[in-house]
């Protein structure tokens, strides 16, 4: 099940953050780093600002995060989608993306993007049997420190 986020939820969506942030960029970060992040650093966010969140068993198995650009071109923006790995290919991501999607015609836009690293396959053959696709651009941003290259992805909704 799909629905809006409360602040009650941050706690458990930090979680899934944490723990996707672990497997999916392990590739790509030091794992003393990411061994080290803390849900409690996370959770303030998710309280301030709830995503649509998926459940399952009662349980916040994961979340997604829309809403206007905050690039300076473009319209929506699809922030951060993120799945528990031990719910990764049981359609919980789909779920979510589907939801962004429809929150951000809800909110006016007409096209979105988002940005992914470009050393991150699994997540990039997400978005493109989703339906988006590549726009050629890219940039540099950095991590904890360490820089690492993002890819635009870009769907007209």
């Amino acid at each position: 099940m799909i629905r809006p986020g409360t602040p009650a939820d941050a706690e458990a969506v930090a979680d899934v953050q944490v723990k996707t942030w672990q497997v999916a960029y392990a590739h790509a970060l030091p794992r003393d780093l990411l061994m080290g992040l803390s849900v409690e650093g996370r959770a303030d966010m998710h309280r301030r600002r709830p995503p649509l969140v998926a459940e399952v068993d009662g349980a916040v198995v994961g979340f997604v995060a829309v809403g206007p650009t905050h690039d300076e071109q473009g319209d929506g923006e699809l922030y951060a989608i993120y799945v528990h790995p031990d719910h990764w290919g049981t359609g919980v991501g789909r779920a979510l993306i589907e939801a962004g999607e429809q929150r951000l015609r809800e909110l006016g836009h007409c096209d979105a993007h988002l940005w992914v690293l470009d050393d991150n396959p699994r997540a990039r053959r997400f978005y493109e049997i989703a339906g988006w696709s590549t726009d050629g651009t890219a940039r540099r941003i950095e991590i904890f420190g360490f820089a690492v290259g993002e890819v635009r992805y870009v769907k007209r909704l």
